[in-house]
């Protein structure tokens, strides 16, 4: 428990120390840059992020990120990383991903023998699979 309260906390606090970007803007901005034409029901990106869906709707109405009301689509509301948008998404993922990288190194690489990375990787891939089932 310790692990799973204090490691999110962490590396959110260190990404907006040195990014302005909180963990959530930044699995936000990556879901969508990821995504075809950059755009996800908030439904979905709530459940990509983790969050609840009035904290994606409100992570999702800061600048990169668009809400698209749901005129066009009846599935629900949509979020969209527009051109411009896309554009800064991008540069704020690039510049925060070397700060993201040695962070979570800092915080967890850093302790654990090279020879054991592997085998670690190995686990804890099977348990984010079971848990995602």
């Amino acid at each position: 428990m310790r692990i799973v309260k204090t490691l999110p906390r962490d590396l959110d606090t260190d990404l907006v120390r040195s990014t302005g970007l909180t963990a959530s803007d930044y699995t936000a901005l990556m879901h969508l840059s990821e995504a075809p034409n950059r755009e996800l029901r908030m439904a979905d990106l709530a459940e990509a992020t983790g969050l609840s869906a009035s904290r994606t709707t409100r992570t999702g109405g800061r600048p990169p990120v668009t809400r698209l009301g749901d005129q066009t689509r009846q599935l629900g509301r949509w979020a969209q990383q527009h051109r411009k948008a896309h554009t800064e998404g991008m540069a704020k993922l690039k510049s925060a991903w070397p700060a993201h990288l040695a962070s979570v190194r800092k915080r967890v690489f850093d302790h654990i023998d090279a020879s054991a990375v592997q085998r670690t990787a190995h686990v804890l891939s099977a348990v984010a699979a079971q848990l995602e089932d």
